[in-house]
Parts: C-alpha cells; structure tokens; sequence
C-alpha cells in the first residue's frame, strides 16, 4: 500500500516531523535559533501562516495554513530540513547511512513526516492545545508557559489562554503522532 498525502489548497495542516533515532538536536536554543531561521528563509519565497508550533529535542509539531491555490507543504519540508542541515553545527551531523549515502543526506531527520489536513475549527483547536501541551506531556516543563520554544507565548500574549493554562491534568485523545 502506498502512502498519499492530502493535497487541499489553502488547507491548515498538523505536522510532527523527527529527529533521526530521536537525537536531541534542538536541545540548545542555538540549534532552536538555527531552525528559526530555516523557516524564515524558506517563508520569504513560499510563504505559510505558521499557526502553532512547540520545538522539543527531539521533534517537532506544528500547525500550518497554506495560501489559496497552494498545497505544496511538501516541498517546504524539504528545503526547512535542508536549511538546517546545511547551516546546523556540523556536530550534529552524522555521515550518511548506506541507504541515504545516494542522496547525499546528512542523518539528521526522519526521513518522512506525519501530517493531519485539519477539519474544522474543533479540530484545528485541539491540535492547537495538543500543541502547547506537549512538552508538560512529555515532563519538560511543569506547565506550557514554562516552555521557552512553544507559540504558546504568542496565545498568552494575544489574550488567547491565561498564563496558567494547561496546568494539572490535560487530555488529548486521538491527536499527534509521536
């Protein structure tokens, strides 16, 4: 069976992407800073409205709304990964495996990602807080706002959730894929 991936222009997608073998690469803000910027960069010519985003060590979730008429996500995964491997410390490259010695590939992602076309604005909510939530989820942080790498500031700044929100205990059924 073949994996397809939903293709909607203008559509709002959930993405986990991670780390290959799960090494913390983001667990200094200057690799965090690093693929800041990646992002950046590759948002200067194809452009999308970064919706939501927490940067754990080893992986990453985030919340995407295409322009209209575009659906191509796909192509800038592949260019946020390549801007990092290429202006990442070289220290956290390793040499490339033999399956990945053709592309020339430093080893540094999984080669896929997961992505979610979100449906609604229930669903778009839930993956929004799953989000936010996740590093208390995964004990790196007592509360959301403790977390210094989570578009979870930007909500409390924009009045969107108090400074105290996700503390105690928080369910997320059905949503992420780690």
């Amino acid at each position: 069976m073949r994996y397809r991936r939903a293709f909607i222009p203008g559509g709002s997608f959930f993405f986990t992407v991670v780390t290959e073998k799960r090494r913390p690469l983001f667990a200094s803000a200057e690799a965090v800073d690093v693929l800041r910027q990646a992002f950046r960069t590759v948002r200067t010519t194809r452009f999308f409205q970064m919706d939501a985003i927490v940067v754990l060590p080893d992986h990453l979730h985030c919340i995407w709304t295409l322009l209209p008429n575009d659906f191509d996500f796909a192509t800038r995964w592949r260019l946020i990964k390549a801007w990092f491997t290429k202006h990442c410390d070289p220290a956290l490259r390793l040499p490339p495996n033999r399956t990945r010695a053709a592309k020339n590939c430093q080893a540094l992602w999984q080669h896929r990602y997961w992505e979610h076309a979100l449906r609604g604005e229930d669903d778009f909510l839930r993956h929004v807080e799953y989000i936010h939530f996740n590093p208390v989820k995964h004990g790196l942080a007592s509360s959301p706002i403790e977390w210094p790498y989570s578009s979870f500031h930007r909500y409390v700044e924009a009045g969107i959730y108090p400074t105290d929100w996700g503390q105690g205990d928080m369910s997320f059924h059905g949503v992420g894929h780690e």
